[in-house]
């Protein structure tokens, strides 16, 4: 009984994520109120304050669901072969985060957090974006730093440059297809300019 009664708590959790996230991109989050949320997963407020103290946990939470971590990707692919190959660990790590962002989940907390979310008590979207990006270029200076010492990166090209190249050319085209997700692929055109990019980067074999 009490582990059907945890897991019926964690399916109303998620049922009041579910809501919000189709709440808030319709409305806006300044402009939608957890009795909003509570009626649109068919339950009462308390029901809502039982899993979240207010409505920044509760957003808090919905963007968890969808955080990828750049070295969490890395580490979910379980290849050891590419810890001596940094590039070609961070190009399978932006292959495995498109693929994750042209699912609608994705695409849809994203959005909300950049074209749909204002300053709002104790939920700064500015401050969380750049949480997220200080944390991927954190990574990625250390990937190619890694490179550098392996030989694999251009010698005339540092680390960090070499990270907020990649990071700045990522971070357009993304915004660039929150704006036109239908016109084109993520995936597609991302891994183009990944492919691109690290290929610029790369020292010359021989």
């Amino acid at each position: 009984m009490a582990r059907r009664t945890k897991a019926e708590a964690a399916a109303t959790r998620e049922a009041l994520l579910d809501a919000a996230e189709e709440i808030f991109l319709e409305r806006g989050v300044a402009r939608t109120s957890l009795e909003q949320i509570a009626r649109h997963a068919g339950m009462t407020r308390g029901a809502v304050y039982w899993h979240f103290r207010n409505k920044a946990d509760l957003f808090r939470a919905m963007l968890d669901r969808v955080r990828m971590p750049f070295q969490e990707l890395i580490d979910e692919i379980g290849d050891p072969n590419l810890a001596t190959a940094p590039l070609e660990a961070i190009h399978q790590a932006c292959q495995r985060g498109f693929t994750r962002l042209e699912q609608p989940r994705y695409r849809r907390v994203h959005a909300i957090l950049i074209h749909h979310c204002e300053v709002f008590g104790e939920i700064d979207p500015l401050s969380m974006q750049n949480e997220m990006a200080e944390e991927a270029l954190g990574a990625l200076v250390d990937y190619f730093g890694c490179a550098a010492r392996l030989g694999q990166l251009r010698t005339d090209l540092q680390p960090e440059l070499a990270a907020r190249l990649l990071q700045s050319s990522l971070s357009g085209l993304f915004h660039d297809w929150l704006r036109n997700h239908e016109q084109f692929s993520i995936h597609q055109r991302g891994m183009e300019l990944v492919d691109t990019l690290l290929k610029l980067l790369a020292r010359e074999s021989g």
